[in-house]
């Protein structure tokens, strides 16, 4: 809620020019992942877009509020671009409906809209997908044409399973997560493991995204606080056990470059309504994140984890936000904390 607060207080820019400024940021990260992975990552966005949009319209029409003006702040529209973006290339657009649902309809609007929301929405639809449709979630198809002859077949979910597992490979954490105990990750590596050119597209990808950060930070439309956090926290637990057993958990580099760090550090992570508010909480917020994807990554049961990371700390925002506001100049302790019981 930090940008809501800001906005009236006059000290950031009006809601909708912000989130135009998210969604143009995005466009370096979804050109490049078009290139190396086709149309079906912009047939993600324009659907999921439409969907979010649409869905936006309708409840707000069934709520009795005006639709013109809350479709103009471009929230929902920024929702279906971040989902699009999260979903494997050219999914059906059943799958993507059902996602906006859970995220404008379910995460924003049920809570009372922007700014009442206590999770990131398209997170939540991330979330939701992956854990009932894993099949189709993990359907990431190696670097390939721009124009595929199963595009359309794919979009409208016409296509069959055993078709989509004939067209699809492991993205690098999922391949390396899964490699077996028994093998070194030197061993992993030396066998090509994944098609030619993924690691290398994951790779520009990432920085595609960081360089749409950086205008997001250079914009001042988010702080450095949280993606540096995330980022430091990553890198040092990732380095503590890539050095406590290197055959087996990925470096330090690899989980940075890798999946959906980059993007979940700059365009998930900084949420504004979902995130944390204070300077303090910021850092302990993005610290908390980097620290769950990792653990998540190498113990628990996803290989990417950003999107479990960014709802597990936002249950926890606002003890973040109570706790980490700073004591007023000149107030005793005693007093700030009686100050903070009465709020």
């Amino acid at each position: 809620m930090s940008m809501m607060h800001a906005t009236q207080l006059g000290t950031a820019p009006p809601t909708a020019q912000v989130m135009r400024w998210v969604i143009a940021a995005t466009l370096p990260g979804l050109a490049v992942m078009t290139y190396y992975f086709g149309l079906g990552v912009l047939s993600n966005v324009l659907i999921a877009a439409l969907w979010a949009v649409a869905a936006e319209a309708l409840i707000l029409r069934l709520r009795h509020r005006p639709v013109w003006p809350t479709l103009n702040d471009a929230s929902a529209l920024l929702t279906g671009v971040l989902l699009g973006a999260s979903l494997p290339p050219a999914s059906p657009w059943w799958l993507i409906g059902v996602g906006v649902i859970a995220a404008v309809v379910v995460a924003k609007q049920l809570y009372g809209g922007l700014g009442h929301n206590p999770f990131n929405p398209a997170m939540v639809g991330y979330a939701l997908l992956l854990v009932s449709f894993p099949t189709h979630m993990t359907l990431w198809a190696p670097p390939q044409a721009l124009w595929s002859h199963t595009l359309g077949p794919q979009i409208l979910g016409t296509l069959p399973t055993s078709s989509l597992d004939g067209l699809s490979g492991a993205t690098p954490l999922d391949a390396f997560k899964h490699k077996g105990e028994a093998v070194l990750a030197s061993e992993f590596w030396a066998s090509s493991p994944l098609p030619e050119g993924t690691l290398e597209a994951w790779r520009h990808i990432a920085l595609a995204w960081l360089a749409g950060g950086l205008v997001l930070i250079a914009k001042r439309l988010i702080s450095w606080h949280i993606p540096v956090t995330m980022l430091g926290s990553m890198t040092l637990l990732a380095a503590l056990f890539y050095a406590s057993d290197t055959s087996h958990f990925g470096s330090p580099v690899f989980h940075l470059l890798t999946g959906a760090t980059l993007f979940g550090a700059f365009f998930i992570a900084t949420d504004p309504v979902s995130a944390a508010t204070s300077r303090r909480g910021k850092l302990i917020y993005g610290a908390g994140i980097g620290v769950l994807v990792i653990l998540i990554r190498n113990v628990g049961g996803y290989p990417d984890a950003v999107a479990f990371a960014v709802l597990l700390m936002n249950i926890c925002v606002p003890l973040l936000d109570i706790y980490s506001v700073p004591r007023p100049g000149g107030k005793a302790s005693s007093e700030h904390k009686a100050t903070r019981k009465a709020s």
